[in-house]
């Protein structure tokens, strides 16, 4: 009997080229901030991206099976919950902490995905994945804990939409991974994209009376999230996810921390406390210690059928 291979090199390049691409959505999502609200953020953002996809799936179908009425009803559940309701949390959050903060918050949400993964597919816990994660959410606390002596109350609320943003999208992960058999990354991303694209088209109704048409600057970003962040960052993720479970992909995406402090620190000229600095070291301690147990699984697996063959 063959055993299930782990996730491969090319699904762990992808999760961590979105990684790369949504890092840089912190601090661009500031940036737009000061033009547009940020419910209307993420309206315009997920249509341009929704209409994209759209054209992509059309160009595609050719002999590809459609999801049955169970698996859209599952996909678009969780493209709700992973875009609409995830990125209202995630674009408040921002509004009132830091780019900064909004990025290394994320190093809490494997554990909140690895959870529900044993909550609801009774999915194991490998103790070396739980110490990495562990060990990267001990680097996020480090992070905050610095970060939010300046700022106030109004950052302390920020941080607590963005750790409730990461139950929604752990809740995307679980429910995505589990509603995409047999659906490739573009039908999969289409059809999580409509969902979320109409949530945020009506909650942007609340920000109608403030609309005003967004300067070059604000529609080129605008433009920027929707192709890379949305389109590339959301297909690249779903590809990954396919050979891989949601806490290994979740855990991947603690690079963005990483990645986001140096966007917040170049486009925002935010500084970096050395407490924070020593929490991004942790949280990189934690994402190697993950994948460290992802390998020696692969390398018992090789061993134990050289094993079977001598």
């Amino acid at each position: 009997m063959r055993e299930r291979r782990g996730p491969g090199v090319g699904a762990v390049a992808a999760v961590v080229a979105a990684a790369l691409f949504w890092s840089s959505s912190y601090a661009v999502t500031k940036r737009l901030l000061e033009d547009v609200g940020p419910l209307s953020i993420g309206a315009v953002r997920f249509t341009l991206a929704v209409l994209l996809l759209g054209v992509a799936v059309r160009l595609r179908r050719n002999g590809r099976a459609r999801p049955d009425a169970r698996q859209r009803r599952q996909l678009y559940l969780s493209g709700f919950l992973g875009i609409t309701v995830y990125f209202v949390l995630e674009n408040v959050g921002v509004d009132l902490s830091t780019a900064s903060d909004a990025s290394l918050i994320v190093a809490t949400y494997p554990l909140m995905t690895m959870l529900l993964e044993r909550v609801v597919l009774r999915a194991p816990m490998p103790p070396l994945r739980v110490a990495g994660v562990l060990l990267a959410t001990v680097g996020a606390f480090l992070v905050v804990r610095n970060g939010a002596q300046v700022g106030g109350g109004a950052r302390w609320t920020g941080d607590v939409l963005l750790l409730l943003g990461g139950l929604a999208w752990a809740g995307y992960n679980v429910l995505g991974k589990r509603a995409s058999a047999g659906q490739d990354a573009v039908s999969v991303t289409y059809h999580q994209t409509l969902a979320g694209a109409a949530g945020f088209l009506l909650a942007s109704l609340l920000e109608a009376g403030d609309w005003r048409m967004p300067d070059a600057t604000a529609s080129a970003l605008l433009v920027y999230l929707a192709v890379a962040c949305s389109v590339g960052g959301f297909l690249l993720y779903n590809h990954g996810l396919r050979t891989m479970t949601s806490s290994v992909a979740v855990n991947i995406l603690n690079l963005v921390p990483v990645f986001g402090v140096a966007g917040a620190v170049v486009i925002n000229g935010e500084s970096i406390r050395p407490a924070q600095a020593a929490g991004g070291v942790v949280i990189v301690a934690g994402v190697a210690l993950g994948m460290v147990e992802r390998e020696r699984r692969a390398s018992r697996r090789g061993l134990a059928g050289t094993q079977d063959a001598i």
